[in-house]
């Protein structure tokens, strides 16, 4: 095989052309695992989670139209929606889909050296990561994200991330419900002093008229390609990456974009000290005192990670009625811990969210329980708060407060779409159990997840993916993999912190 051929292969699987053998050979098969259009599906003799607090058990689910149309007893639904198909939901429980609210799905190519670098990655690789990924490999990684998505029971992501629009169609056609947030900012300062060794080294902040009319086009290209696309499973929200790197103008800018469009908009938020110095050098203020200011702060933005927060931070977002993403694990990995607890006192909405590296809304739900527990230390009887059905209906309901669509999202009610997922129960790290929800997000595993649909349509059913070929993918992500960091390595060795009698790798 030529190498053109070589590549022409490559770009058919991640594009999903249909001139692919395995593209072909992956619709047949998702075509076998669909009900035929206008036929409804009933879940039968399972337990319907509602939501946290309302569960069924021993009933009938239905789904037509793409939304959940009735629940109840079996055979009573079974009357209703005559030639259905069938789903025998013995030993199983129906969920509303997991919600991140905070991914950089493309970033499966950083695993195993941006969880234990610290943050900022003090690695200090020889070269970058992605400067040796083809723009169809990235696709690839893209692809793999989402793949890890879906076999989680992630129904719907916010990507976070700066030029969505080299990989938007690989999202959509993975299937999943996705809110792109394209950030943008208009510093035009050497560094934003957003660690510490750009601290030592910035400068007065300068902002550039012209970056920030080409980074508000550039939403909305990606706005006028997407929003409201693909029956409204695609939303785009206006972004800016910090408060640091953004000027009163653009803050006002993508307010006004967000409440033009009817959506959300978001920013990320106090990631490190070094960014509350350095807005505190420079405005006199912390980033969030500087929002607020602004008139930034409200009850659609999502404000993303919030580690660092004074008790005078926590106050106005609170009032501001702000979301706040916290993504549990990679916080945990980098030695922080947001304040939860004051700011869901203070009246902030609490949503979830990975980051980079992995796509798992399980760990990331086990990960904020058992953190928050801690950090909530001074409880009379500590380890009682949160309980499994906080966290979960912080990433479900929360989660569609963030996506800006809680009227159709994060419940499992009728007339709400049918974002789902079927868990198998019938496990050893689930059964026996007294209550399934604390097992589950106790004792959950991505492996659990039988089956699980978006708009009433299966992305996967009985552990089989249905919107692009595991086995290819993984191969080839598992080829690229190897081939960029025996690049790396060979580049110069990489020192493990805290791993004085190991030479590194």
């Amino acid at each position: 095989m030529t190498k053109d051929q070589l590549q022409l292969n490559r770009r058919a699987l991640l594009a999903g052309a249909s001139a692919s053998s395995a593209a072909l050979m992956l619709a047949q098969n998702s075509a076998s695992a669909q009900p035929a259009p206008g036929r409804a599906i009933v879940f039968t003799h399972t337990s319907v989670f509602v939501s946290a607090d309302i569960m069924h058990d021993d009933v009938a689910l239905a789904v037509a139209g793409g939304k959940i149309a009735a629940i109840g007893p079996t055979d009573a639904i079974l009357q209703q929606y005559p030639g259905a198909d069938i789903y025998d939901g013995r030993g199983k429980a129906i969920l509303p889909g997991l919600i991140n609210c905070h991914s950089h799905v493309p970033s499966t190519i950083d695993r195993g050296f941006n969880e234990d670098f610290g943050f900022p990655n003090s690695a200090h690789l020889g070269i970058g990561i992605n400067q040796l990924l083809s723009p169809e490999e990235r696709l690839l990684m893209t692809s793999v994200g989402a793949l890890e998505c879906i076999k989680a029971g992630t129904t719907s992501v916010v990507e976070f991330a700066s030029g969505i629009s080299d990989y938007a169609g690989t999202l959509a056609k993975a299937g999943l419900r996705c809110v792109f947030a394209e950030s943008i900012s208009d510093n035009d300062t050497a560094t934003d002093g957003f660690t510490p060794d750009k601290l030592a080294k910035d400068a007065p902040l300068v902002f550039s008229a012209k970056k920030r009319e080409a980074g508000l086009q550039r939403i909305a290209d990606l706005t006028a390609a997407w929003n409201n696309k693909e029956n409204g499973r695609i939303r785009v929200f206006p972004a800016v990456s910090t408060a640091g790197a953004s000027s009163p103008e653009l803050l006002a800018a993508i307010h006004a974009m967000a409440r033009q469009n009817g959506g959300g908009y978001a920013i990320d938020l106090s990631m490190s000290v070094a960014e509350n110095d350095f807005m505190k050098r420079y405005r006199g203020m912390t980033p969030t005192a500087y929002l607020a200011q602004a008139g930034f702060l409200g009850p659609h933005l999502i404000a993303t990670h919030c580690r660092y927060l004074e008790d005078g931070d926590i106050a106005l977002l609170g009032k501001a009625r702000t979301i706040v993403s916290h993504q549990a694990v990679m916080a945990a990995n980098r030695g922080a811990s947001p304040p939860i607890p004051a700011l869901r006192a203070a009246g902030c909405t609490i949503a979830y969210g990975t980051d980079n590296n992995s796509n798992d809304m399980f760990e990331v739900m086990r990960v904020a329980l058992l953190t928050e527990r801690v950090r909530r230390g001074d409880d009379p009887m500590p380890g009682m708060r949160p309980q499994p059905e906080d966290v979960f209906e912080d990433c479900t309901q929360g989660g569609a407060m963030a996506m800006f669509q809680d009227k159709v999202l994060g419940s499992l009610d009728i007339g709400k779409i049918a974002d789902l997922v079927v868990l198998d129960t019938q496990r050893a790290n689930l059964a026996p159990c007294g209550r399934i929800l604390s097992a589950w997000i106790h004792n959950g595993q991505p492996s659990d997840i039988e089956s699980m649909m978006v708009d009433g349509v299966f992305l996967m059913r009985s552990r089989k993916v249905l919107t692009m070929d595991e086995s290819a993918l993984i191969a080839e992500a598992d080829k690229v993999g190897k081939r960029v960091w025996a690049k790396i390595r060979a580049a110069g060795r990489v020192a493990i912190p805290g791993r004085p009698k190991n030479p590194g790798i």
